[in-house]
């Protein structure tokens, strides 16, 4: 390596070749998130060309080849040549980073896309991109390959139509996946549709054969997207509280309803842009929320219930709402705009929402006092929760270990060598412990059903005789005292019999892993083991099928072979000696683990609300709809 260091060795990237060269900047990662990110940037041009009035369809095509097309009927990026650059302002603003619209408050008052670099930055990522623009009665056209314009701007025709249409292919050289997630990008898209009512976004995957298609459009705005979200669940009042209003060039919108449930639903979103790490919008809000309800809990009779306050824990039991909050100056952490940084949006959000509130439940007292009753079990419950773990914790202290018994821990330090395999039964187990490597496999063996923690409070969960050696080997705690950074094992196994039984146990684990341990999921350390259906000998020679396909493969091989061929169907993973376990399901040379994902997080909600709640009447109507696609169930 030279020594030498001169004003020759400074290199100067211009245009787009920033991105190019360091995309993780712009979006975040080149993985599917990164991919995604690239549609939102396009659609969030759209969103808030709707959100100034201009726009009322968008609409999001999958094409096949992993081609995306975006259209609105906005007003069209202008295509008159700037007078400073001497190229089209189309041009300018597909290739330049940090120009747009957006910088001064004539053309856009509020936006997602503030800092100028969304639809240039896809167009850089992009193998080859286009613009239409439909405008003045014409239709104006530029094609670009690696961002680069291939000619200037043109007309190309004429137009009744006005609007957009981006079309790109990501690059592949620069993503490690180019094939779009539907269901993820639905649930932005449906977030988009609620927070501007009225908006119609539709999204079609036209890669499959059957086009499948999204179409969403509400009228009630955040109060539809609370309805949507309680949908199965039982509600304490029946119209969501709705907020609204204007502070110190803030707007401000709230829905607040509550359910008879034990979790919290919080949405939180800036300028349309979903804050999933929240920010000082969330914190004012959930401030205002606890600090109302404990002013309104001293002047009621039900004070004398409780010897300490209401903790924002208790006040959000139950809870469903979504926040909005359109910031003129947004001031973002990172580019992927997940965190809302401005101080002073803190105390305008918390004034706001205690005065509001204060009004609101003084005009409708019903709605108080139901929800106080539930704060104040939820305070019983969370005090009890607490001794709980107190008693757990001094029978761990005197456990020198701190594991439980059930846990066959492996050797290896580092969690993200780690592998925690949850086996179903005590033989399956045995096999598991005696087929592992120990160095870096733990196996925990339970017994039985556990608890389905969608109809129970926290208290129950942590004392649990199936869930608290769960929650002890993993080792990071549950609820809101769960602590990603104390993860033990970065791979959490499922392995449970292929049957209607095992079924079930996955479920009722997924439940728990969703509801107390949801960032275990998000960061991609749920996976489902895939052990074979069937072990097929054939003379001297041993093969698994993981499917009835792959069984008629292996047999078709077989026919005409005067050996003898043995076709054994597996019922349970304990009928399989610990060598076939480790071959077939343990073994990451050879098995199929299956990564659980949380694609479309308002889905799941409903999902998990509508199998595994309380109310009867949805899941028999899903299991209705849905009976006839099971297949290869506890056959």
């Amino acid at each position: 390596m030279s020594s030498d260091y001169s004003a020759q060795n400074i290199q100067v990237l211009t245009g787009l070749e920033p991105v190019r060269k360091r995309p993780g900047m712009y979006i975040g990662t080149t993985g599917i998130d990164g991919l995604h990110h690239l549609v939102f940037e396009v659609v969030d041009n759209s969103i808030d060309e709707a959100m100034q009035g201009f726009c009322d369809t968008i609409l999001v095509v999958l094409e096949t080849g992993d081609i995306v097309r975006v259209e609105d009927n906005g007003r069209g990026i202008p295509v008159d040549i700037h007078p400073e650059e001497q190229v089209s302002a189309l041009e300018l603003v597909m290739t330049r980073l940090h120009a747009g619209g957006k910088f001064d408050k004539r053309s856009y008052k509020v936006s997602g896309g503030l800092h100028g670099v969304g639809v240039s930055v896809v167009n850089a990522l992009s193998e080859w991109c286009e613009a239409f623009v439909h405008i003045d009665g014409g239709v104006y056209t530029q094609r670009y390959r690696l961002g680069i314009p291939e000619s200037p701007a043109a007309k190309e025709g004429a137009t009744d139509r006005r609007g957009t249409v981006i079309r790109f292919k990501a690059d592949s050289s620069i993503f490690e996946t180019t094939s779009y997630n539907f269901d993820a990008l639905s649930n932005r898209l449906r977030e988009l549709a609620f927070l501007n009512k009225g908006l119609k976004i539709t999204i079609r995957d036209e890669r499959l054969q059957v086009p499948k298609v999204h179409e969403f459009k509400f009228e009630g705005g955040l109060r539809s997207f609370v309805e949507y979200l309680n949908e199965h669940k039982t509600v304490l009042y029946k119209e969501p509280v709705y907020l609204e209003g204007l502070r110190d060039d803030i707007e401000i919108a709230c829905a607040v309803q509550y359910n008879d449930g034990f979790n919290e639903i919080m949405y939180s979103f800036v300028n349309d842009i979903n804050t999933r790490e929240g920010g000082t919008h969330l914190v004012g809000f959930r401030s205002a929320l606890t600090r109302t309800v404990n002013e309104f809990l001293k002047k009621s009779k039900q004070s004398k219930k409780l010897d300490e306050a209401l903790s924002g824990d208790d006040v959000r039991e139950g809870l469903t709402a979504v926040l909005s909050v359109k910031v003129p100056n947004p001031q973002f952490e990172g580019q992927t705009k997940a965190k809302l940084g401005n101080s002073e949006v803190k105390s305008i959000v918390e004034t706001f929402v205690n005065e509001q509130l204060e009004r609101h439940f003084d005009q409708y007292p019903e709605v108080i006092t139901n929800i106080l009753e539930k704060s104040l079990l939820a305070a019983k419950a969370r005090i009890a929760a607490r001794q709980a773990r107190d008693a757990t914790r001094r029978k761990n202290a005197m456990d020198s270990a701190g594991l439980p018994g059930k846990l066959a821990d492996c050797s290896e330090k580092d969690p993200s060598l780690c592998e925690l395999f949850i086996v179903e039964g005590d033989s399956a187990g045995g096999s598991a412990k005696m087929g592992r490597n120990r160095q870096y496999q733990a196996i925990l063996s339970l017994f039985g059903k556990m608890l389905n923690v969608e109809k129970t409070r926290i208290e129950k969960v942590v004392t649990n005789d199936k869930l608290q050696p769960i929650i002890a080997s993993i080792g990071a705690g549950a609820g809101n005292s769960f602590d990603a950074s104390r993860i033990r094992y970065h791979k959490v196994i499922i392995m449970a019999d292929a049957d209607v039984d095992g079924s079930h146990i996955r479920t009722l684990l997924l439940t728990f892993f969703y509801r107390y341990m949801t960032e275990l999921i998000e960061r991609g350390h749920v996976y489902l083991a895939m052990p074979p259906l069937y072990r097929i000998t054939w003379g001297k020679k041993s093969f698994y099928a993981y499917d009835d396909p792959e069984k008629e493969r292996i047999l078709g091989e077989a026919q005409g072979d005067p050996e003898k061929i043995g076709i054994q169907r597996y019922k349970g993973l304990g009928e399989m000696n610990p060598d076939q376990l480790w071959d077939t399901t343990m073994d990451p040379s050879q098995r199929n683990i299956m990564q659980v994902h949380l694609d479309d997080a308002v889905e799941a909600e409903r999902i998990f609300s509508t199998l595994m709640g309380e109310n009867v009447a949805p899941r028999r109507e899903f299991i209705e709809e849905n009976a006839l696609l099971v297949s290869n169930l506890d056959i």
